[in-house]
Formats: C-alpha cells, structure tokens, sequence
C-alpha cells in the first residue's frame, strides 16, 4: 500500500472516531496496567466485570499487595488464566513498590521487566497512561495491517515496526486504537464485514465478503 493511501485509510478512520479511547477501565496508570495485563486471551468486556469491584478495594500496588493472591483470584477468577494471572499482578505489584515507590514510569523498557508485562502491553500503558505514540500489535492490529496490506509482517514485532515506519506522525498518537477497533468490529477475523467498511477501495484484502442477503 502506498503512503498517500495509508494516510487516506488513516484520515477516514479519524473522520468516523476523531478521539478513539480503549475499552478498558480504568483509574490510574496502576489500574490500566492491571487491567491489560488480566485482558490477555480474555475479552475487555469480561476483565471491566471483573476489574470493577477489584479496582474499588485495590487501586494502589499497595493496596493490592495487601489482598495477596487469593485475594486477586476471588476477584478475577471469571478471568481465564487467572491464578498466573493474580500471581503476576502481585508479582508487579511487589516490584513497583520495591523499585519506584509504587509509581508506574513512563519507561517502556523497565515496564517489559513486570511479570506478565510484554511488548505489547507495555506498548498500551506508554499510549494510553502517558500519550507517547506508540503502537501496540495485538490479533487485531496484526491481522488488519496484513490483510489491508499497509504493514504485512510474520510477527507482531515486524508489523510493529513496519507501522511506526508508515503511520504519519499527524496519525500516531491514536493509530493503535483506530486500527483495533477496525479489527474488533469491521475487519474481523473469520468474516470481515467488507460491504461497511470505510477503507475497502484501499485495502489490498482481495475475497472481499458481500453484504448478507435480504
């Protein structure tokens, strides 16, 4: 895909969501962290059902440290994977309290060192938390930006940085979650709902699926 259209896929996508935000809850920095690190293989829908009574009793890594891990579970035990998952929270927890007075930096390499924290989600915290244009590939991200043809990589980390790469910088503050949301609601994985979609003269997707019948 060629750079004007990528900046003609982004300006439409701006058009339709100028001020496009996350579908976690959250509070605090803390909070979204907690929150990305429980979202992994899990839906955003089910970790804010879960993440609403925790987040009232625990919004600080001390407060959460104090609930220990059988306290985390009781609370997010709707959440697959979610003893590993309560074990990295505290885990994080411990060392945000131990290393940085229980404050979460703006420091993405530091925040890949946290247990249950990778590239990704640190990507996401650096973006939503602290406004650095980052962006961060998730199955959506990754499948929008090989199937459209704007930034085909084999890996999340290739697709990262073939987007850093051709996103304008006019587009980068909020590319990671125009391309999500495309992915999550328009460009889906098994049945892409190409007749609405916004970008399809763009997109280089070629088995474009019809509008359904009737």
């Amino acid at each position: 895909m060629t750079r004007k259209k990528i900046a003609d896929l982004y300006a439409r996508l701006r058009s339709l969501d100028p001020e496009p935000k996350g579908e976690l809850n959250y509070v605090n920095p803390f909070t979204l962290l907690v929150a990305v690190v429980l979202s992994a293989q899990a839906t955003d829908k089910g970790v804010n059902k879960a993440t609403g009574p925790l987040f009232q009793v625990a919004d600080t890594p001390e407060k959460m440290l104090a609930l220990g891990e059988d306290g985390v579970t009781d609370y997010i035990k709707t959440i697959g994977l979610f003893r590993s998952k309560a074990k990295a929270v505290i885990g994080l927890s411990r060392r945000l309290i131990d290393e940085k007075g229980g404050e979460v930096p703006a420091d993405r390499d530091y925040l890949e060192t946290l247990p249950g924290v990778g590239r990704k989600t640190a990507n996401v915290v650096m973006n939503i938390a602290f406004g650095h244009p980052c962006i961060a590939v998730d199955t959506h991200i990754f499948r929008v930006a090989n199937r459209t043809g704007m930034a085909p990589g084999k890996t999340p980390a290739q697709v990262e940085t073939a987007l850093e790469k051709v996103t304008p910088d006019e587009f980068r503050l909020h590319a990671h979650h125009w391309l999500i949301l495309h992915g999550r609601y328009i460009c889906k994985a098994r049945k892409p709902e190409c007749w609405r979609c916004p970008i399809t003269d763009l997109c280089a997707y070629k088995p474009k699926t019809p509008a359904p019948a009737g």
